[in-house]
């Protein structure tokens, strides 16, 4: 009886400091609230559709009316067309991965040593700029660029004796160029985070370091690359599920004819044959595993930085 009372004393003093925190944070929940409702609309509503992998839907039934077919729409295992588009995407997000991750770093430690305020904010705001051009006119420019006869880089080599070379057309150049561009755009804007990290360092320690004889080499080495460390895990467990995600907005915009071997991938995989021939089911199949795929690459990269560093989402 006595361990019952003493439950019973905890529990208001429990809703009491949440009803305090509510009303003590009332206008950072307020402000909360409007992205939690967008959440819960457009991310949590949205997943009562996922039946629709299981089932026979067509246009003119409902969710809930289509026929139930089991593990049919999920046949797409077996088509050769769908190991060929993931290999494409396999190729294209790694390679973004591989060489687009490192880069915003690489930006932040070098603007961290410019000694110029005027020079370094110079830096920012050309880097920041691409991020807000939408893929579509970095298509347009791409092309103005690379155009075989008109090109800015056709014409640079025609001029001393080359010959032109149809960039867009050339497969095994795609990838490259889809890294690049995305590099460009998105250096600038991935830097913000590394900065801020690279702001929240104390000076002291750099102080400490000039003391010590440590040149500005051994000081990024030694000092704010170990400091930004978990920074850098925490947006390398947020970067992990888009491994199978090849940015459709990228690449759809470069796609043609010549190059569809190397730049079919997954979302325009799952846009063709959901949108444009009428395969909800199977395409809603094909982008359900993708998610499960995403989900198990974060709890797993969440839990071997829990283990490695200790620095983990959650």
């Amino acid at each position: 009886m006595q361990k019952k009372s003493v439950g019973l004393e905890k529990r208001p003093s429990r809703i009491a400091s949440i009803t305090t925190n509510l009303v003590k944070f009332r206008w950072q929940y307020a402000m909360l609230l409007p992205g939690v409702v967008c959440l819960f609309l457009f991310s949590y509503m949205p997943m009562v559709g996922v039946q629709i992998a299981f089932r026979n839907y067509r246009i003119g039934n409902t969710i809930w009316n289509a026929r139930w077919v089991g593990l049919d729409n999920f046949r797409f295992f077996l088509d050769p067309e769908f190991w060929r588009v993931l290999k494409n995407t396999l190729v294209i997000s790694v390679s973004r991965f591989v060489f687009g991750f490192p880069a915003p770093i690489i930006l932040a430690l070098l603007i961290n040593e410019i000694r110029s305020v005027t020079f370094k904010r110079l830096v920012q705001s050309v880097t920041y700029l691409p991020h807000f051009i939408s893929w579509v006119v970095v298509a347009y420019l791409i092309d103005a660029f690379l155009a075989p006869n008109t090109g800015l880089l056709n014409q640079f080599f025609m001029r001393f004796g080359g010959e032109s070379i149809f960039f867009m057309g050339r497969v095994d150049l795609f990838v490259p160029i889809v890294v690049i561009s995305n590099i460009w755009k998105t250096i600038g804007w991935g830097t913000i985070v590394y900065l801020a990290a690279i702001t929240g360092i104390d000076l002291e320690m750099y102080e400490a370091a000039t003391i010590d004889g440590a040149n500005r080499f051994a000081q990024v080495w030694h000092i704010t690359i170990p400091c930004i460390i978990p920074t850098v895990v925490l947006m390398l467990i947020l970067a992990m599920p888009s491994l199978l995600n090849a940015g459709m907005d990228q690449i759809y915009p470069l796609q043609n004819n010549v190059n569809l071997p190397v730049s079919n991938v997954l979302d325009i995989y799952i846009l063709n044959n959901g949108l444009r021939q009428g395969r909800y089911s199977m395409s809603t199949a094909v982008g359900l595993v993708n998610s499960l795929v995403a989900l198990f690459l974060i709890v797993v990269s969440n839990k071997a930085a829990n283990k490695l560093s200790g620095d983990g989402l959650w």
